[in-house]
């Protein structure tokens, strides 16, 4: 199989633990415990309990205070939800979905506008995001680069102002250092405070670096990673650290970091990305823990696809964007993935992404378009989807289920049809059995697994995998054999719980060993059962009137056992939790988010979207149940649950007004001839730290090298005579879908755009081109002109994945030189870009239209003088740039968590892009004829949901077709009757 991209984005396949002494009560200890750690319970939910932990690993798993946990998490960019209070949303929804950790990278970029300046404030609190992390019982895996270009981010992440910064990045270069040392000494200030290791809050791993290989024989590249090491642990990182890195050779040895100060032990780990109908690579069932690491230490996939970006057109998506990267990386997809993972041993595991959300103003790399969705299992909108069924199952199985932690290869087993590939493991502990049936063929397979016990054919759908197990002790009884995947095992009052799932219409059978035959109570229609010489079976046919039950009461065991049965969309409603009573189950609700016991009632909180029953398995005592602060009224069930008397209703209808009152104006004043640029800066510096050469003869135009790091950039250059001047030919460079544009003395001369990538260019972050123009015949006259052009500049580059110092967000951005056909000419020229950022928004949210510097995007911004329009398409080709505004006002119930997007369309055929301003907020671009992207989320929060706001838009054309888009609405992604309290973003005005 040929690896993609981004497969190794975490350096060709390792990433190191090193572990530190931290002091009393807090040690991190490597592998060399005096003691095998014995399957057994995990460690409970993790909080800022204010208490010393110890943190360290085997060859199996993590280990926490002793005990084994299986790290089951999945990435988050909070930077890409400028809406803080939904943090805790997506955090809530993550952990409900089985997740007992985050993965969160810390862009530099997002948090530095100038060097030496670091802005933790607002959207950008990374102590309030960790406050919510540990509110919410979720390790964090942090991860402050300094370099995050796997987050597919602007110069992947390093701030605008490093690319003219002295030194070479992502080297041991003291010019470099002394800015990553101020970046991670203002990160670790922060995180320092929330240490698992010391009862502060919940951060358990931290990342050094991204996508950087360092191999043996590279002495330059260990060195600069033995650097950031010391300086993180001289800022009291205590917690286990790993870089992804190295190759697979294993060549890590104890002390790489550490330089003799203290014994570094490594934890290897790969990021899998396999394409659609691709085979998850087999890490070495055990062998190798993931390409090469040594068996001392547990497998850690650090970034396992959970979709994928998608470029400028849709490469990716094949044109039809991220609801078609869901199509092909579907629940299937994953569970295949997944479950390969588990079957080598994979016991730290995390997934990238799992919510994305909106690359807003100028934070993208060059190669993606506004939406960062992703195809993850949360989609951009915070919305659940199907995907998340193989996430929470597992995710739950790990964490109820204490033999996963442990397993060992077992003796080879083989399917009798040779389409399914199994892995055979075993707890040494318990002697549980875990299989794991891989189909990679395009047909639906059944058959049987001669010598397994498992006495019936089990189905695996195409290009899907399941997992069973035999030999388990579920509760207080044994399970000999399922053909349907367990997803979590329980007590819940006074009997124990056992869920088991699958696809729907597929026929599970449970067999349990039974010594003496037990009473069995089919609670539903569906299930049927028969006991024979100690063993009951149980046969179910999945998602066939929703949830099955079947009591076991009896027999080998005084406490009752209770068999539930759902299919994927029915086990998306089962919401297990932990509380200090006891554990609980619930089913019903599109979303459990929390659960807290007063006496003898049970308080919970969550989502409902369409109507639903409510059902209850509490702890001892509990006899009532709320929701959402009201009373429901219950009665006792024959499965032992608090069953809701009739339904909750669904979440109400949301109705979004049209948009209309648009007021229009046109802009673009830069390019005429008497334009005052008498303030703007002299474009005539003769070097460059550029990676990109200055022209022989200069001046420099590069827009880094004058403080314009993000966005539009303007220039005006004058000459004397244009006589005998047939054209003008401007070089310029730019990231994905950049464009120029040119006016002489007024008169537009033409417009010039790179071209939409393809398969083949789509991991092209530079593009480079020389737009020819020919000079009108008027205009070759003596006298003074003006050449005025605009560069659309697009987004710095990074470092390709496991490529190691490139430089790369060094080349160039902007205008390159001009020259002039029919003789030479010396031009003086003058640049302008972004004014300085708001306190708020921060440096990605503004270009330098004239516009923006002059705030016509912000609320307040006094339009009455604007012209009047009734709608966006103007039928005269003008080349440059209109705006408009509008306001309008949402009176969403305050019990409903709506989630609203702004849908723009037209003919394709129409050349235009459009800049989204939200209450001054930069939501993204719009690009018509390359798309693929049509409808972009406006997060509530920024968005007024009950009362006013204002929508600008700055339509930029290039004079060939009509421009402004047709059609302009809002639209209603989705809407639950729940969620969190929002808090308004600050969005400050004129």
């Amino acid at each position: 199989m040929e690896l993609s991209r981004r497969t190794f984005t975490a350096l060709a396949g390792t990433a190191a633990l090193g572990l530190a002494l931290a002091g009393s009560g807090g040690a991190a200890t490597g592998p060399r415990a005096a003691r095998v750690v014995p399957t057994g319970p995990p460690p409970p939910a993790p909080s800022a309990d204010g208490k010393r932990h110890r943190v360290g690993f085997d060859r199996y798993s993590l280990l926490v205070d002793g005990r084994r946990l299986v790290l089951w998490s999945g990435e988050v960019h909070p930077f890409r939800l400028p809406s803080p209070s939904l943090w805790r949303d997506v955090l809530q929804k993550l952990r409900a979905h089985g997740h007992n950790a985050v993965s969160v990278p810390v862009p530099w970029n997002h948090h530095s506008p100038a060097p030496g300046k670091h802005d933790f404030t607002g959207v950008r609190d990374l102590d309030l995001f960790l406050r919510t992390a540990a509110e919410e019982r979720l390790y964090v895996i942090l991860r402050p680069g300094p370099y995050s270009g796997a987050a597919d981010l602007d110069a992947g992440g390093f701030p605008g102002w490093l690319t003219v910064a002295e030194g070479t990045a992502r080297t041991a270069d003291p010019a470099y250092l002394r800015h990553v040392d101020e970046w991670l000494g203002a990160v670790d200030a922060i995180a320092v405070r929330h240490l698992f290791t010391r009862g502060g809050g919940t951060v358990l791993l931290y990342q050094i670096e991204d996508g950087y290989d360092a191999p043996a024989d590279d002495p330059a590249g260990r060195a600069y990673l033995a650097r950031l090491y010391e300086k993180v642990r001289a800022d009291r990182i205590d917690v286990p650290l790993f870089y992804a890195g190295g190759g697979p050779d294993g060549d890590r040895g104890p002390g790489a970091f550490g330089a003799g100060r203290e014994k570094g032990h490594w934890l290897y780990g790969v990021d899998v990305d396999t394409a659609p109908g691709e085979v998850p690579p087999d890490l070495g069932h055990f062998g190798s823990r993931g390409a090469g690491a040594r068996p001392r230490t547990p497998g850690f996939v650090a970034g396992a696809a959970g979709g994928t970006a998608d470029p400028w057109g849709g490469a990716a998506s094949g044109g039809k964007g991220y609801a078609e990267v869901r199509r092909t990386h579907d629940a299937a997809y994953e569970r295949r993935a997944y479950l390969t993972h588990l079957a080598n041993g994979i016991t730290v595991h995390n997934v990238r992404v799992a919510f994305g959300g909106t690359s807003w103003g100028w934070l993208p790399s060059p190669g993606v378009y506004t939406s960062y969705d992703y195809g993850a299992a949360i989609d951009e909108g915070r919305r659940q989807t199907p995907k998340l069924a193989p996430l929470h199952q597992l995710g739950h199985l790990v964490r109820t289920v204490p033999d996963l932690a442990r397993l060992d290869p077992a003796e080879e087993v083989r399917a009798a049809d040779e389409r399914l590939t199994v892995y055979h493991l075993a707890n040494p502990d318990t002697g549980a059995r875990v299989y794991v049936l891989r189909n990679d063929s395009a047909e639906r397979v059944t058959s049987t697994l001669p010598g397994t016990g498992v006495d019936l054919p089990v189905t695996v759908g195409a290009r899907d995998a399941k997992l069973l197990v035999a030999g388990l002790e579920l509760g207080r009884r044994k399970l000999a054999y399922s053909t349907a995947q367990p997803m979590l095992s329980l007590t819940a009052g006074r009997q124990d719980v056992a869920v088991f799932t699958g696809r729907h219409g597929e026929v599970a059978e449970v067999a349990l060993d039974c010594d003496t035959q037990p009473v069995t109570n089919r609670l539903d229609d569906e299930p049927a059962w028969a006991y024979d010489r100690g063993r009951l079976n149980v046969v179910v046919p999945l998602g066939v009137g929703g949830l099955s039950r079947v009591l076991i009461e009896g027999g080998d065991s005084e406490t009752p056992m209770l068999l539930l049965f759902a299919d994927d969309a029915t086990a998306l409603r089962l919401w297990p939790y932990e509380t200090p009573s006891g554990s609980l189950l619930v089913y019903g609700p599109a979303l459990l988010r929390s659960a807290t016991v007063r006496g003898h009632t049970v308080h919970l909180t969550g989502d409902v979207v369409g109507e639903t029953g409510l059902e209850v398995w509490a702890p001892r005592g509990v006899t009532a149940v709320t929701w959402n602060g009201r009373p429901v009224r219950t009665r006792l069930s024959r499965a032992g649950s608090l069953l809701m008397e009739g339904l909750m209703p669904g979440a109400p209808a949301v109705g979004l007004p049209a948009l209309d009152g648009w007021r229009r104006r046109d802009e673009n004043p830069e390019s005429e001839p008497d334009f005052d640029d008498s303030a703007w800066t002299a474009a005539d510096r003769t070097s460059s730290r550029s990676s990109t050469p200055v022209p022989e003869g200069g001046p420099v135009l590069f827009a880094d090298d004058y403080g314009f790091h993000y966005g539009d950039v303007w220039y005006r250059g004058r000459f004397e005579d244009a006589r005998g001047i047939e054209g003008v030919s401007l070089s310029y460079s730019t990231g994905t879908q950049g464009l120029l544009m040119a006016w002489l003395d007024g008169r537009p001369l033409g417009t010039h755009r790179m071209p939409a990538p393809d398969g083949d260019t789509a991991d092209r972050g530079t593009w480079t081109a020389t737009a020819a123009f020919e000079v009108p015949e008027e205009l070759r006259r003596r006298g003074r002109h003006v050449l005025s052009v605009l560069v659309r500049r697009m987004q710095h580059d990074g470092d390709r994945a496991g490529s190691g110092v490139e430089d790369a967000h060094r080349a160039a951005r902007g205008l390159v030189s001009a020259g002039f056909e029919g003789g030479s000419r010396d031009v003086d020229w003058r640049i302008r870009g972004a004014v300085e950022p708001d306190r708020v928004r921060g440096p990605l949210n503004n270009g330098g239209l004239y516009g923006e510097r002059e705030g016509w995007h912000l609320p307040g911004h006094g339009d009455r003088d604007w012209e009047g329009v009734d709608g966006l398409v103007r039928e005269d080709r003008r080349q440059g740039v209109t705006w408009y505004r509008t306001d309008f006002r949402l009176d969403v119930d305050p019990e409903v968590d709506a989630s609203v997007g702004l849908t723009l369309e037209d003919d394709p055929e129409r050349a235009y892009r459009v800049q989204i301003f939200l209450n001054g907020w930069n939501m993204g671009q719009y690009v018509n004829d390359v798309g693929p992207q049509h409808t972009f989320v406006l997060p509530n929060g920024i968005l007024r949901t009950r009362g006013s706001n204002t929508l600008a838009l700055a339509v930029l054309s290039d004079g060939t077709t009509p421009s402004g888009p047709r059609d302009v609405r809002l639209t209603l992604l989705g809407a639950s009757a729940g969620g969190v309290p929002v808090e308004a973003v600050d969005s400050p005005g004129r």
